[in-house]
């Protein structure tokens, strides 16, 4: 099984977005040194506790400073940019580093209705457009608009030798479908998706169309993970996610993620209480071997190729541990297990 990142670049409440962004740098690293195959950062905006709307910027630095992994976005959210930019900046990457670029496409807003205005003017009509969108981008990633096309002699230059490899992101059937239609491999956010996504894996798999020759589906399955040495550790470096989870959800929160000594003093209401069992479904908190067992069940339930996990903790030290202790355990028997 493989193994990836996600990293939503999260603040804790003692720290600063240069500090975050940093421990982000960090973890790529230490993400490369364990043997994870890519690390992809989100986009978000103007939302308190997490440090990154730009993944493109980002990526420059993350790459500068990690040799191997593969790096891409988780994702860049199309609605609110032309393909043609996307395309440039993604290639560029691409240049820069070669072989290792993915780019995850995304429609969420991902951030407030504000922001959505501030950034695209018309989000909701933009949304609407997305299939044209990606089709657009795909073909200037590819270098093939149709000679009939006005787009026919524009290239997104440069063009990189290996260009970006693009994935589509989705949380239901339309974007699994959209992304079986493109012949484009598929992440499943499971972490954030009430629907069934094994239903919908299914159907992604069975009505995907190659785009080019030897394409076959590529599946990832993004889970929210948190690792300890005992079941009691993890549990107690979950509660600073599940009280910041509780938190930003009654719009709270905006001191960034909280200290475990902070979340255990958090006073739950009886509603809080059944806010944070229906979060623990979508998450899993164990040991190494308990934490081993979920994620392979996971990933034959859900026919996924590999295991993308997302991991917020208040000790960014925490973080990285959890990520180790995973890695490790997954590994033990051998590097990838297949």
């Amino acid at each position: 099984m493989r193994l990836s990142i996600l990293d939503q670049s999260p603040i804790s409440s003692n720290q600063t977005p240069h500090d975050a962004l940093n421990w982000s740098m960090k973890l790529a690293q230490a993400g490369e040194a364990l043997g994870y195959t890519r690390y992809w950062i989100a986009e978000h905006h103007d939302l308190s506790g997490l440090a990154c709307p730009a993944p493109e910027v980002m990526l420059s630095y993350i790459g500068a400073n990690t040799n191997r992994i593969r790096i891409g976005s988780g994702a860049v959210l199309l609605p609110h940019y032309r393909p043609y930019k996307v395309a440039e900046t993604f290639n560029m990457l691409a240049t820069l580093f070669p072989n290792r670029i993915d780019l995850g496409i995304g429609r969420a807003p991902g951030g407030s209705a504000e922001a959505m205005t501030a950034l695209s003017g018309n989000f909701i009509k933009n949304v609407g457009s997305f299939p044209s969108l990606l089709r657009d981008l795909l073909h200037f990633l590819d270098d093939d608009f149709p000679t009939d096309s006005e787009y026919s002699k524009l290239s997104a230059s440069p063009i990189p030798e290996n260009p970006p490899v693009p994935w589509l992101l989705g949380t239901g059937k339309k974007s699994a479908l959209l992304a079986a239609e493109n012949g484009l491999p598929y992440t499943f956010g499971y972490f954030m998706s009430d629907q069934d996504g094994a239903a919908i894996i299914s159907e992604y798999i069975d009505g995907f169309r190659p785009r080019k020759k030897g394409q076959t589906p590529q599946v990832i399955i993004t889970v929210n993970v948190i690792c300890g040495e005992t079941t009691e550790k993890a549990e107690e470096v979950a509660a600073s996610f599940l009280i910041w989870s509780l938190q930003m959800e009654k719009g709270e929160g905006h001191q960034g993620v909280p200290s475990i000594n902070e979340a255990k003093q958090y006073k739950l209401t009886e509603k809080d209480t059944e806010t944070l069992k229906k979060v623990r479904q979508k998450i899993i908190i164990g040991n190494p071997q308990e934490v081993k067992h979920k994620l392979f069940e996971l990933r034959t339930k859900y026919q996924a190729d590999e295991m993308m996990i997302n991991t917020i903790t208040y000790l960014p030290e925490d973080r990285i541990r959890s990520y180790e202790l995973i890695a490790k355990e997954v590994y033990s028997e051998g590097f990838p297990l297949k």
